[in-house]
């Protein structure tokens, strides 16, 4: 047993009736310490955002047709050579038929909206870490929560209690789930039905201390678990305290927030801190049940905090779906808000829908772009066909797919899978379909 698990056991149990304590004068100020920290973090950078913006309007002003390349789909070099030169690209297939349109500094214009981690905002789809990066996410949410309902002060409804000091803080103007309670702090995440042999556990996670949240797949705190800290380090420990699988991590980081993922196939599991996978385990020691536990240190004076908690059941095989019903969602493919720049984060869903297509050369498909309800109609009927075309375009340049074989459709929000009402009915709204068509 380790010094952790002792110091737990011994801690006594303080049953959370709903509402936490208010937060401490302690709490704060270690949370003043998380903000000046990813300040800190970012120093340097504010002026060359600032120059990325300025440059990017100036690119946009010149995106005219008189400064767009011409290049195959397919031709990698050509595509490359443009982009770098700072030229718009119009992609073509073999017949010289437009099948999209890049605008000219898409590196710039996408730094200036894209995500806030450095990896995501340099890179595009398959490039350095990503390239190797193979999480997929569930495609029917069973709980997410980004806690937007609840009351700061509160420990969130759609969460259930246990143990420790759980409440909800503002951070930043956005709000965390803090864990406070002298190391000793749990909850659970229901999945409201037993979970099923595939699925996946995403949330972000930020602390200013090497604390670290366990993950209890069983719902209970025994057998194996994954372990996250805000060290940006992971992996899986078995129930006897060995240590299994990777560990990435650095210090300097602590204080700045990262994505946790976790994917569970039968008695297999992965976990990733952002691109980077620190566990690769093929004989999970679990029993299925229908909530996951958090076990987080955190004191008032070194929190933990997380949020954008996701919990999905996993699938078959797209090419499976697709043989049975005819038509597969997919909730792998992201873009950045409001546009359709792909995002690197999609690389796994778009190399499986790549592959699959050239593995049968015969499908041919019908990609749809869905979104839920927020917003203008109009305007996400508008952004949703272009994101399908984004998709149909990179899989012609990067697997080379024939361009007659798949078309493209927004359908904005006119067909819903789930309820606008609830945010596990929006994130499923927000998709990707596939259509085998004839």
């Amino acid at each position: 047993m380790t010094i952790q698990q002792i110091m737990r056991a011994g801690v006594a149990a303080a049953i959370l009736a709903g509402v936490a304590a208010p937060l401490t004068v302690q709490a704060q100020s270690a949370l003043d310490r998380l903000k000046k920290r990813a300040e800190e973090s970012a120093k340097g950078k504010v002026e060359e955002r600032v120059n990325r913006k300025v440059d990017g309007a100036i690119d946009k002003a010149l995106d005219g047709a008189e400064n767009a390349i011409t290049c195959l789909a397919t031709d990698k070099a050509c595509i490359e050579k443009a982009e770098k030169a700072g030229n718009a690209v119009v992609l073509t297939d073999a017949k010289g038929k437009e099948v999209s349109r890049r605008p000219a500094s898409a590196k710039a214009a996408d730094e200036a909206e894209g995500p806030s981690d450095a990896a995501s905002t340099k890179l595009r789809v398959g490039e350095g870490a990503w390239a190797n990066y193979d999480f997929i996410p569930g495609e029917v949410p069973l709980m997410f929560d980004d806690f937007s309902k609840d009351v700061v002060g509160d420990f969130p409804r759609r969460l259930e209690a246990s143990e420790g000091n759980v409440e909800l803080v503002m951070w930043k103007n956005e709000r965390w789930l803090q864990s406070s309670g002298n190391n000793n702090n749990k909850f659970w995440v229901p999945a409201g039905k037993v979970l099923p042999a595939r699925w996946t556990l995403e949330f972000e996670l930020i602390s200013d201390g090497g604390n670290e949240c366990w993950i209890y797949p069983s719902g209970v705190a025994e057998g194996d678990y994954i372990r996250f800290s805000g060290n940006h380090d992971g992996g899986l420990t078995r129930a006897d305290g060995r240590r299994v699988g990777t560990r990435s991590g650095d210090e300097a980081l602590r204080g700045t927030p990262f994505t946790a993922r976790v994917m569970v196939d039968g008695r297999y599991v992965k976990a990733y801190v952002n691109e980077q996978r620190v566990a690769n385990v093929p004989n999970l020691d679990y029993t299925r049940g229908d909530k996951v536990l958090f076990y987080c240190d955190g004191t008032a004076e070194a929190p933990v905090l997380v949020r954008n908690i996701r919990l999905a059941s996993g699938g078959r095989k797209l090419y499976d779906a697709l043989e049975e019903s005819g038509r597969v969602a997919t909730q792998g493919i992201f873009f950045d808000v409001g546009s359709d720049r792909i995002r690197p984060e999609s690389t796994p869903t778009l190399k499986e829908i790549g592959e699959m297509l050239n593995e049968h050369a015969s499908l041919k498909l019908l990609i749809e772009g869905h979104t839920d309800n927020t917003g203008v109609a109009a305007n996400n009927l508008a952004l949703s066909q272009k994101r399908a075309d984004a998709v149909r375009a990179h899989l012609i340049a990067t697997y080379g797919v024939a361009a007659g074989r798949l078309s493209a459709k927004g359908m904005g929000q006119t067909v819903p899978k789930g309820a606008n009402t609830t945010p596990e009915g929006r994130q499923q709204n927000r998709r990707v379909e596939l259509v085998k068509q004839p």
